[in-house]
Order: C-alpha cells, then sequence, then structure tokens
C-alpha cells in the first residue's frame, strides 16, 4: 500500500489492522520491561509518577490482541506538548489526545503501512490517578474465572467486529466497568495517590 498510515481512513485502517487474538505470550512482559527501560530513559524521571503494564497482555494465561498496553501516568507540572515531542522523536505515534477535564493520551508502536511488527504497543498517558484498568487487571490476575469469562466474551466479539476496533472496545465495557468496580470495592484505594 502507497498510502502512509496518516492518509488512511479509519476503514482501511481496520482492514490493515484487524482485532487479532492470541494465546498468551511469556514474551509480553519482556516486551513490557525492555521498553519501560526504554521510557524511563527518554523521559525525565521527575515527571514520572508510575509505570505499569495494563491489559490483557499483562494477565498471565489471557487470550489476547498481541499488543502490550502500558499505563504512564505523569506529575501535574510535565508538559503534555513536550512530553508528545519526546515521545515522538522516541518512535511513538499520538493517536489520541484530551487535556480536559483529564490529560489522555494514547500513543502507539508497531504499525506500520504494511501490517502489524513484531511487538505492538499502545501507551496511555494520564496524570497520577485510582485508575480503573490498574484494578481490573489485579482482579483478572486474582480470579481467573472472571479472565475466562472475559476470553469467552473477547472471542465472541472477535467474531462478529474484527474489522471494527471501535465496536469491539465498545462491546467490551459494560464487563470491565461492572468489575473494575467490584475490584475497586474489594482492594479499597491500593492505587489512589497519597496527598
Amino acid at each position: 500500500m502507497n498510502k502512509e498510515l496518516s492518509e488512511m481512513t479509519l476503514e482501511e485502517l481496520w482492514q490493515l489492522f484487524p482485532i487479532i487474538l492470541k494465546e498468551h505470550n511469556e514474551k509480553y512482559k519482556d516486551w513490557y520491561a525492555a521498553e519501560k527501560e526504554y521510557l524511563l530513559n527518554c523521559i525525565d524521571a521527575k515527571y514520572i509518577k508510575r509505570i505499569n503494564h495494563i491489559g490483557s497482555t499483562s494477565v498471565k494465561g489471557l487470550i489476547a490482541k498481541p499488543t502490550v498496553d502500558i499505563l504512564l501516568e505523569i506529575s501535574d507540572d510535565c508538559d503534555p506538548e513536550a512530553l508528545e515531542n519526546t515521545l515522538a522523536n522516541n518512535g511513538w505515534l499520538l493517536m489520541w489526545s484530551s487535556s480536559g477535564p483529564e490529560l489522555d493520551q494514547t500513543y502507539n508502536k508497531g504499525y506500520t503501512k504494511n501490517g502489524f511488527s513484531e511487538k505492538i504497543y499502545h501507551l496511555h498517558v494520564r496524570h497520577l490517578g485510582d485508575w480503573d484498568e490498574l484494578y481490573f487487571r489485579d482482579y483478572l490476575m486474582e480470579h481467573p474465572n472472571v479472565a475466562a469469562e472475559y476470553a469467552k466474551l473477547k472471542l465472541a466479539l472477535f467474531q462478529k467486529f474484527e474489522h471494527n476496533r471501535d465496536a469491539y472496545t465498545d462491546a467490551k465495557t459494560g464487563f470491565v466497568q461492572h468489575y473494575s468496580k467490584i475490584a475497586k470495592e474489594a482492594y479499597r484505594n491500593r492505587y489512589k495517590p497519597e496527598g
């Protein structure tokens, strides 16, 4: 394909990057560790509050899109535009950005105009917070029966929405929100910032 990713329509991108589900790969934790180290070396440490591996690839044994999701939590005094430039200079492509009411940026790495690279990442940048993704991950790790139920749901949705990432994600939202709420009650303030 001759078009750059930035020139493609959403439908073209969904065709090039369909939903793919794979059995858990033990290398995901190593991919995360390597990219975490890379982020720690390219971003001024005074702005980094916390980095976590989130999403299905962080849960051992869970079927997942082969995409390592990373949550990077930054301090309030970190300039989002300067961070965007730093990340762009280090191979990250900004997919989404919102500054209000909370900072929310999503970057990717591993998407090419020829399809997926071997290693695929999504980087979620937010200010330090009590984020649902952390609780949901922990709950799936500690409740294999819920993780198995989630895997079953993802397999059913994959068949229906292979070429529509937004619909796939939207269809999982109720399940994720339900168990995130249960996890937040069970783990009460586990990730709540102090002060």
